[in-house]
């Protein structure tokens, strides 16, 4: 072989070279952290579970493609925080957060790390979204419940008890916003 054809042919080859290798890597694995609020018990447990074989069933595959970061605060604001700070250092693709005390604490950490809640009674009247058609920000999520629901309830309990004349309702406005005990 020439000293031209082989320069040809190794030149040629480290070319290909890059191409080939960026052809054989693995699909990036993305990175979904949990922040729990409440504690490690069966059914939160179970709950995560579910979320994992759901997105499982939709093609994403722990090990393969994502990888869970499940963090669980318990009632604990410092835990919160500490879960909260640990899930964005890690640089997550996007935090689920579920219950009050982990989408504040979160919303308190990040800005940029896309965030989707559920368990949150009023995200709007909290202050956590602008609207839930257009959240703004970086979350978004799913109300515990719709308000105009009440509206529903109290017309079954007219069916069920047709002698009702007077229907109360007790709420707690403390369990709509999360707030630490040192700040009341």
């Amino acid at each position: 072989m020439r000293r031209r054809e082989f320069i040809t042919l190794l030149s040629g080859g480290l070319f290909a070279w890059p191409l080939a290798a960026h052809a054989q890597q693995p699909a990036q694995v993305r990175r979904v952290g949990v922040l729990e609020s409440a504690g490690i018990e069966t059914d939160q447990q179970a709950g995560v579970g579910v979320f994992k074989e759901v997105l499982r069933q939709l093609g994403w595959i722990e090990g393969r493609n994502v990888r869970f970061e499940v963090r669980w605060s318990g009632a604990d604001p410092a835990k919160a925080r500490k879960n909260a700070e640990e899930l964005v250092a890690l640089q997550t693709d996007v935090i689920v957060a579920t219950g009050a005390l982990g989408l504040q604490t979160l919303l308190q950490t990040t800005r940029s790390v896309p965030i989707v809640f559920n368990s949150i009674a009023d995200p709007v009247g909290s202050g956590y979204i602008d609207s839930l058609a257009r959240p703004g920000g970086n979350a978004t999520g799913f109300v515990l419940f719709d308000y105009a629901l009440t509206a529903k309830w109290v017309e079954l309990l007219k069916q069920m008890a047709p002698n009702v004349t007077r229907v109360a309702v007790l709420r707690d406005p403390g369990c709509l916003r999360w707030e630490p005990a040192n700040s009341l």
